[in-house]
């Protein structure tokens, strides 16, 4: 009985070392900032997990926004989590910007964007947030004029 319990003890051990060498880990200060892509003019981008532009699968990626960053109102196919890493994170829901019926996300903050929900954003600091959600993360401008992409 004892050896059977060392063995399953030892199998186990060894699926768990192995699992945990392919988890994603890492600090804060770890990143590796870069551009972000077109449709974000003037922030940076740090992939920390997957391919958000890949055909499937999960991604996690921190988006730096310099303070003033305006991002006009826009939807996604699939649904996006964004918490706030550092920073004040303005955020509204429709079709149009409301600054008045906007919600301030400070650090820690958290927001649930559901699929094709129209919603903006801005800063009034320079602000970190972490997105996740499955790929491929698409945008889609409400009003096309405001895509950067097409300027």
């Amino acid at each position: 009985m004892f050896k059977i319990a060392l063995g399953t003890a030892a199998v186990l051990f060894s699926a768990t070392s192995a699992l945990a060498m392919d988890l994603a880990m890492g600090n804060a200060n770890d990143p590796k900032w870069g551009p972000a892509p077109p449709h974000l003019p003037g922030a940076q981008l740090a992939v920390i997990l997957g391919n958000p532009r890949g055909e499937s699968g999960p991604y996690v990626v921190r988006l730096k926004l310099p303070a003033n960053y305006k991002i006009p109102p826009h939807s996604h196919p699939k649904a996006e989590f964004v918490t706030v890493i550092t920073g004040n994170f303005h955020v509204g829901m429709g079709e149009k910007v409301d600054e008045k019926g906007a919600h301030e996300l400070t650090s820690g903050g958290f927001l649930e964007g559901r699929p094709n929900m129209p919603h903006y954003g801005w800063t009034t600091s320079e602000t970190v947030v972490q997105i996740h959600g499955e790929a491929p993360l698409e945008i889609n401008f409400v009003n096309p004029a405001d895509d950067p992409r097409k300027r």
